[in-house]
């Protein structure tokens, strides 16, 4: 995200970042089990940017069937979706806003709103949040521009706890939350101090707090090596494993930015594999290995021509295919870092998000246009390519079944593939 915009990116393309990251969700639901269409939080159920049941058509339509739009403010956090229901989170005046939304109908089902105040710098065309909302275990966590850290209840909307963190980076707070094991993950505060801490789901008890580094606009994803859980993040100036129990770090690999950068793409975890990217350091992995109580993280390979800047990339079929900041399409072997392909695309400063659904994966930049193309990995093949959005869709399109989400400059709009 993860996550800066339109505005401020004719003035500079450098504001772009606040919300580059920003945008998750989680899992729902403590008596209802999570559904397997589920997107219930950053990136999607396993923060991969993988959709579970997308049904592609053996020949897809003309044009997607528009079933409902409904407004619901700025911002460019991704919704989630868990079962039936859509929880979105904007700003509308001068305050941040919480929608839970029927998925079938639009239809709202209730809103929670607190004031907060928004000071834009070169991202001042771009108030709303960034960080997307995570969903588990019947609570609906989400964490505002300034760092205001809340849970709801899922069913309700009713304010379970909330918590004003310290700091943001200069493009504000982008980096979306995490919910495991009943705890929140969220990393605070700005580049030069901040860190990660972790909350009690039930009650926002702080359980440990990290404060080595600052925080940048990449969000934390969870790997296990061993018997041992981890959280891997990427802070303002490394990539970081710390324990998921105790914040202990891990192993550290350093990842400075340099000149326009920034940290904002979220890692990927490929088994014992952590891959990662940042504007003008190329795409890198490294194999996480455990030798008696020590952590070691050793490069496997180092791809200097393709990076992201404002997005993530996607695993599949031990490919990584991922959107640089010049706006080309790539395809990288996931085991040797060779490029196998690029491909322009155009109009996303950068920005965009890539979704593996299934048979296709699905590219969808700031214009709003979505293009489907294949997941070869010896040529770039297009599909076919969609109109979806009026314009700033930095958020992911939610593709489930055969319905396809898409959050745009102020609106929600449900397509479907008929």
């Amino acid at each position: 995200m993860a996550h800066t915009l339109a505005r401020s990116l004719s003035r500079r393309s450098v504001l772009a970042t606040a919300f580059a990251v920003g945008v998750a969700l989680v899992g729902f639901a403590a008596t209802v089990p999570a559904h397997a269409a589920d997107w219930p939080q950053w990136r999607g159920a396993n923060r991969d940017g993988h959709a579970t049941d997308f049904k592609a058509p053996k020949e897809w339509p003309k044009e997607l069937t528009q079933k409902w739009k409904v407004t619901v403010g700025d911002g460019v956090a991704t919704p989630a979706l868990v079962g039936e229901k859509l929880f979105v989170f904007t700003r509308e005046g001068g305050a941040e806003v919480t929608r839970c939304l029927n998925a079938a109908t639009g239809k709202e089902v209730w809103v929670e709103k607190y004031d907060t105040a928004f000071k834009g710098f070169a991202d001042g065309g771009f108030p709303g949040p960034r960080c997307s909302p995570a969903v588990a275990d019947g609570k609906v966590v989400k964490m505002g521009v300034n760092g205001t850290l809340s849970c709801l209840d899922a069913e309700s909307g009713k304010k379970v706890w909330r918590i004003e963190t310290k700091g943001m980076p200069k493009f504000h707070t982008s980096s979306s939350p995490l919910i495991a094991d009943k705890l929140v993950v969220a990393q605070f505060g700005g580049e030069g101090t901040g860190g990660i801490a972790v909350y009690e789901l039930d009650g926002g008890k702080e359980k440990w707090k990290w404060t080595d580094e600052g925080t940048a606009y990449a969000s934390p994803v969870l790997m296990t090596v061993g018997e041992t859980k981890m959280l891997v993040a990427e802070t303002s100036a490394s990539v970081v494993g710390l324990d998921m129990k105790t914040g202990k770090l891990l192993w550290k690999t350093a990842f400075t930015v340099t000149g326009r950068g920034y940290n904002a793409s979220t890692p990927m975890v490929d088994g014992q594999t952590v891959i990662f990217s940042g504007s003008a350091r190329g795409t890198r992995a490294l194999k996480i290995e455990k030798k008696g109580d020590e952590f070691t993280a050793k490069e496997v390979w180092n791809n200097k021509d393709q990076s992201t800047m404002y997005n993530t990339p996607v695993l599949k079929n031990g490919r990584v295919f991922g959107l640089t900041s010049a706006d080309s399409l790539f395809c990288v072997n996931a085991e040797t870092g060779k490029t196998a392909w690029t491909e322009p695309l155009t109009g996303g400063r950068g920005y965009g998000n890539i979704v593996d659904a299934g048979a296709v994966l699905l590219a969808l930049p700031p214009t709003g246009t979505l293009t489907v193309f294949e997941p070869n990995d010896k040529e770039f093949k297009k599909v076919t390519s969609y109109k979806v959005g009026a314009g700033k869709t930095y958020a992911y399109p939610i593709a489930t079944g055969n319905r396809i989400f898409v959050k745009d400059a102020d609106s929600v709009i449900l397509w479907t593939v008929e």
